[in-house]
């Protein structure tokens, strides 16, 4: 998992990081998946998940503090069920990283940011969650979505589970941001740690690299959310989808040796 610190890559790596954030604080997710398959395409994606995990508890420490106090407090009682089993799926689908192959990595991490997309375009009859359900609502539901994203979440950056599972409750669009950020917060700050102990920090480089990284993620994060309130819904939709779907041909390309 070495890391060439030339000046094209550190360029480049700001400039994923700063795009990234933009497009976390003007949809309101987007950074880990956006961040992640970008810079999957230019190191190995084990690199690229680990480097990503510090700039995401900056990105997402700057969208919770749009939340009161009484949000706060309220999302946490929602949703603590779902933080809590995330938190521990993330944990095992840490402890697995390492071991994932490069190539089959990179054309499923490509994959599933093309089912993503996919699963986002109303012309295309997928099944969605029922808005508003009270059964998707409970605990029991809430535990087993929060294991299975945590999973995928914990070894590839992939929360878009997450995503999708939150959009269902029904919640206002700044209080979505908020939730998703608060959700991704909690469990990305406990991935620190836990990077550490597990080893998958190969070096101080990779390390300080990362730290650094929570810059252009905070600056990225402000220009996105200062344009939030002026860009349409589906403008964000176009411009999240857009990005995700070069992101995602790029990877299964790289990943068959075509690109």
């Amino acid at each position: 998992m070495a890391v060439s610190l030339s000046a094209e890559f550190v360029g480049l790596f700001a400039l994923i990081v700063v795009v990234s954030g933009a497009v976390n604080g003007l949809a309101g997710f987007g950074f880990a998946v956006v961040g992640t398959m970008a810079l999957a395409s230019i190191v190995d994606p084990a690199t690229a998940v680990v480097l990503m995990i510090i700039p995401m508890v900056a990105a997402n420490a700057m969208l919770v503090s749009e939340l009161s106090a009484a949000e706060l407090r309220t999302c946490g009682r929602r949703f603590g069920p779902l933080v809590a089993s995330a938190l521990v799926g993330t944990i095992v689908g840490m402890i697995v990283l390492d071991a994932l192959p490069d190539r089959p990595l990179r054309v499923g991490l490509g994959l599933i940011t093309l089912g993503f997309v996919t699963s986002q375009q109303r012309a295309v009859p997928l099944p969605k969650l029922g808005t508003g359900s009270p059964a998707l609502g409970g605990r029991p539901a809430m535990i087993v979505v929060g294991s299975l994203s945590g999973l995928l979440f914990g070894a590839t950056n992939v929360g878009v589970q997450l995503v999708a599972y939150l959009r269902s409750r029904d919640l206002t669009h700044s209080l979505f941001v908020g939730v998703v950020a608060l959700v991704f917060l909690g469990v990305n700050a406990i991935r620190v740690g836990a990077a550490g102990v597990l080893g998958l920090y190969p070096t101080l480089t990779v390390v300080g690299l990362s730290v650094l990284a929570s810059l252009p993620a905070v600056g990225g994060v402000v220009i996105g959310s200062r344009l939030r309130s002026r860009v349409s819904t589906q403008l964000r939709r176009r411009i999240v989808l857009g990005l995700l779907t070069v992101i995602g041909v790029r990877l299964v390309l790289g990943g068959l040796g075509i690109a």
